[in-house]
């Protein structure tokens, strides 16, 4: 097998990566690749796909492309860490008494959270006002699908939580036919809004600082009302809904798995999608899905 064929098989194998591709041909420059032909200086012999494999390992292993960032996990992030619930004259105490132990265990969360962020479906972009933002034909089709999606999920649904924007409220009126029973509630804190000025910026879409301003303590405070693990007071697991809006949604999600919040607009959602995040009693927090939508035919998908 030639050079340039070994090279091609070994990155097709490995995903493509530029970065091996990079290091196998520093590799051949280097002559790394086995015998010359006697009195042929710039000849090699063919090299199998596992030798340009090894020495593309064998320089790409001491220099990492990417450091640590050095920032670790926060397991206070929502303030319910049972540690720091106890009573501070307790944690100065010998815990030979036994309060400090007991304190801790009462306050230790047993159950896991489960949360359904879901975008509302495609509205009335023309609309001047709020209740002029009706949702489209195809948009209430697009809560259809969602709806039947989360009823077909066969979890038992504890809460349905929605924006008090049109669009989220009639999202929700559809989603809600298909999980009877479950109490709704609505929160102007998920109205949709600006919720940190975003890295990169963007050139199409400039608010006012007052705009990030006011609706990112709006924001933040819905996430502090919602996300977060469960009290220790509930003993089962619990599956809530939260019908908002994409800048709330990516905001919830970069907050909740500790990454840089002014990333938030470098991720896209589908209409109708659904994000599910999991946040264990001891705080840790996974990210199952990011905006599905592949319970929707590809041509009802939209990002409006």
């Amino acid at each position: 097998m030639s050079f340039r064929k070994a090279v091609r098989v070994v990155c097709g194998l490995a995903g493509g990566s530029a970065a091996l591709l990079a290091a196998a041909a520093l590799a051949e420059s280097r002559g790394v690749f086995g015998e010359k032909k006697p009195g042929e200086p710039g000849c090699r012999r063919g090299w199998s796909g596992i030798a340009v494999l090894r020495a593309a390992q064998s320089l790409t292993a001491v220099n990492p492309t990417v450091a640590p960032s050095g920032f670790g996990w926060d397991s206070n992030w929502d303030k319910r860490e049972p540690l720091s619930l106890v009573n501070s004259k307790r944690k100065d105490k010998e815990t030979g008494e036994g309060e400090l132990p007991t304190e801790l265990q009462n306050n230790k969360p047993k159950a896991t959270r489960h949360i359904f962020l879901i975008r509302h479906s495609q509205y009335n972009l023309n609309g001047q006002s709020d209740k002029e933002r009706r949702l489209t034909t195809l948009g209430q089709e697009q809560a259809e699908f969602t709806g039947h999606r989360l009823a077909a999920l066969g979890l038992k649904y504890d809460l349905l939580i929605h924006s008090t924007m049109t669009r989220a409220t009639e999202t929700t009126q559809i989603i809600s036919k298909y999980l009877p029973g479950v109490e709704m509630v609505s929160c102007d804190l998920l109205r949709e809004g600006a919720p940190i000025e975003p890295v990169p910026p963007v050139s199409h879409w400039k608010p006012e600082a007052v705009q990030y301003h006011e609706d990112g303590a709006r924001i933040e405070a819905a996430f502090r009302r919602y996300i977060h693990r469960a009290d220790a007071k509930q003993n089962k697991d619990s599956y809530e809904i939260i019908v908002c809006h994409a800048n709330v949604i990516r905001y919830f999600v970069c907050r909740a798995l500790q990454f840089p919040p002014e990333g938030w607009l470098r991720m896209g959602l589908n209409n109708g999608s659904i994000t599910w995040l999991t946040i264990r009693p001891n705080g840790r927090v996974a990210l199952r899905t990011l905006g599905d939508s592949g319970f929707m035919p590809p041509e009802k998908l939209t990002r409006t």
